[in-house]
């Protein structure tokens, strides 16, 4: 981030000067989430009006609804409703109608049949993985439109529906089959990142974070989003200049050449 000074070294006035760093929001989700899906896209919206969008960071964090599933653990979505809620099939399809709808109303595509459910566990390992490689988000955002907008099953067709994707999100399908061979590749982060969310409080998803301040539960409207972004940067403090005096600098009309 560039900071502005006057010339000749003198600092401009204390409320010009820019914030001291990006501001992070930190996104608890999971891929089997139909809310998360949507409160991604409203998110999303608000901060992409947000003034100060480009100093903002947003990572995201593991958080499984169904830790400790087994791989081969698959179900129908209808299936796992009822007997997760306890409610009928038609009140199961019921809600899988209106999250289409509300999908919809984001611009997201949303099959509100046939879908599946299992272990989301592998693909949270995955998103640790193209976190260090920046390709975090877009890797989410592949996951998520597979898993409620497309065919194809995310759980049923093995490793290497993984594969094809994490490649679409611009990852080594070498590094992809790496982590999903080896149980223990990020399994650690995946945790960390679990048990953090249970320390800040958070027993749903999705669950924002911004700058370790605020938390939003929820998929929120965007205009609530917006408010949280706006009141979050209002209350970041300013970067403060410190040792002032007349040390040599280079500036926009050169550099200052010692005189011997």
């Amino acid at each position: 981030m560039n900071v502005h000074t006057l010339a000749g070294g003198e600092p401009p006035p204390p409320h010009t000067l820019e914030k001291a760093e990006n501001m992070r929001v930190e996104i608890w989700s999971d891929i089997a989430c139909p809310w998360c899906y949507v409160g991604k896209a409203r998110f999303e919206k608000a901060l992409e009006a947000f003034p100060h969008r480009e100093q903002v960071e947003v990572v995201h964090r593991s958080f499984e609804l169904d830790p400790g599933r087994a791989k081969q653990d698959i179900q129908p979505v209808i299936t796992m409703l009822t007997k997760k809620y306890g409610m009928s099939e038609a009140q199961a399809q019921a809600g899988e109608e209106n999250l289409g709808a509300q999908a919809a109303a984001e611009g997201l595509e949303y099959r509100t049949h046939g879908r599946d459910h299992g272990s989301t566990f592998d693909m949270h390992r995955l998103l640790h993985l193209a976190k260090e490689q920046g390709r975090q988000d877009e890797l989410l955002a592949r996951l998520y439109k597979a898993n409620f907008a497309e065919e194809r099953s995310v759980y049923s067709e093995g490793d290497e529906r993984l594969v094809e994707l994490a490649v679409t999100a611009g990852l080594d399908a070498d590094d992809v089959r790496k982590v999903l061979a080896d149980p223990t590749a990020y399994a650690d982060e995946v945790r960390a990142d679990e048990r953090e969310a249970a320390e800040l409080g958070a027993n749903g998803v999705p669950f924002f974070v911004l700058d370790r301040k605020y938390g939003v539960s929820g998929a929120q409207p965007a205009e609530v989003f917006a408010q949280a972004l706006t009141q979050a940067w209002g209350e970041r403090p300013p970067l403060q200049l410190i040792d002032q005096g007349d040390a040599d600098a280079c500036g926009p009309d050169g550099c200052a050449v010692p005189q011997h």
